[in-house]
């Protein structure tokens, strides 16, 4: 299903379903007494493959405080991106299909079936006011149920079926926002709202992974098979990710201010190589910009590796330049700076937690997706992504290649 249809299915039936749902719940979902620590916890998480990254320190936490048993609801196009960090076993993911209706309704009830099999006593739906996932949420069985609240917010209605309703706070990073769900579900006492407690950027922080050196060297043979003359010891790598996931396509910079980095980039640095990156359905897009820089220090690497592989490649990568997408969040758990382009929405929420910066046209209208607005914006021409130059990415780029 395209994004607009599950938009419009989420709030035409979900609303409606919340709200016969919430009289369900109240009847048969009765609340852990308080001071019930929780043992199983189900993470909900069903569209952005970056925040599965973001959410990553809020799981860590949960096990450390209760030595609890995690698992995780996706959707399977989302799937690989829980095998970055391996915080969740292979066996307590369940993904959910999207390709209809059917398979979507079909699966959800075996969601609800698989919940009850592991008796999952705690549900956090990590989601921004998904009426969707407030269902998944309130009738898994779970008896602790921890989520954001609209309290006195207009519209976002979806229901009342949590157990620890959250605050959710516009103005800190949404990673901070996770770990305020595990700090509602901790809390000695019940607080309206839900959680009065003070994250610091030392919680937020991605565990860096090990690779192995020989997983480092296949990669770099990979990279030399489609660069003849590419050598690793004294050249570097940076990498392009012009993608965007179809959620919001705004978030992508013009293929054009790409091409001109691209250009000046290569003349800038002789000892670089740009491998464009990308998912295989995007290696035509990725061909078209290696083409239109035209030089051999530049290759199209689209669909050249798993998900799974990507770290070895950021563990050998200088520089990755992106847009506002899931590559810069997996960066995270390597040592590899990131340069991230950011319009529609904002890094201060969003940005990567790794090394690197952010960069924004800091334009009137910018950022213009948010909670509220289900992160649909009425925008046709993102003009916040095309003020970013590429003379000023250039120079951006200079401070962690001219320091190496």
């Amino acid at each position: 299903m395209n994004v607009d249809r599950m938009r419009m299915i989420d709030h035409r039936v979900g609303v409606p379903l919340c709200f016969l749902a919430t009289f369900l719940v109240r009847l048969v979902g009765r609340a852990a007494p308080a001071g019930t620590p929780p043992r199983k916890v189900l993470f909900i998480e069903l569209s952005e493959m970056g925040s599965t990254i973001l959410a990553d320190p809020a799981m860590k936490k949960a096990k450390a405080l209760w030595n609890a048993e995690l698992f995780f609801v996706i959707f399977a196009d989302n799937r690989g991106s829980l095998d970055f960090l391996k915080t969740i076993p292979d066996g307590n993911i369940f993904t959910l299909r999207v390709d209809s209706l059917w398979t979507l309704g079909l699966d959800t009830l075996k969601f609800l079936l698989w919940t009850r099999r592991h008796k999952i006593d705690t549900a956090i739906d990590l989601e921004l006011f998904s009426r969707f996932t407030a269902l998944l949420t309130g009738l898994s069985g779970a008896r602790l149920r921890a989520g954001y609240h609209r309290f006195h917010n207009e519209g976002l209605y979806r229901g009342e079926m949590l157990t620890h309703r959250v605050a959710y706070n516009p103005h800190i990073h949404i990673a901070k926002n996770f770990i305020a769900l595990i700090n509602a579900l901790a809390a000695p006492k019940a607080e309206v709202p839900y959680s009065k407690s003070f994250i610091g950027d030392d919680e937020i922080r991605i565990e860096p992974v090990k690779i192995p050196p020989a997983t480092k060297k296949a990669m770099a043979d990979k990279i030399a098979g489609l660069m003849p003359g590419f050598r690793p010891d004294t050249q570097r790598i940076v990498l392009f990710n012009p993608n965007a996931s179809e959620m919001l396509p705004q978030r992508r910079w013009p293929a054009g201010h790409f091409t001109a980095l691209a250009k000046l980039m290569l003349k800038r640095w002789p000892d670089i190589v740009i491998l464009v990156t990308g998912a295989p359905a995007e290696r035509a897009e990725a061909q078209a910009l290696c083409q239109a820089v035209n030089d051999p220090r530049m290759v199209n690497f689209a669909g050249e590796s798993r998900l799974d592989q990507l770290p070895a490649l950021y563990g050998l990568a200088a520089l990755m330049i992106t847009n506002d997408s899931g590559p810069g969040h997996f960066a995270s758990v390597t040592a590899m700076p990131v340069l991230s382009l950011f319009g529609p929405e904002t890094p201060e929420l969003y940005g990567p937690l790794g090394p690197g910066r952010a960069l924004t046209a800091g334009l009137a209208c910018s950022p213009c997706v948010s909670a509220a607005n289900h992160r649909k914006t009425a925008c046709k021409e993102p003009v916040c992504m095309s003020a970013i130059q590429p003379e000023r990415v250039a120079e951006a780029a200079a401070e962690f290649l001219d320091t190496l």
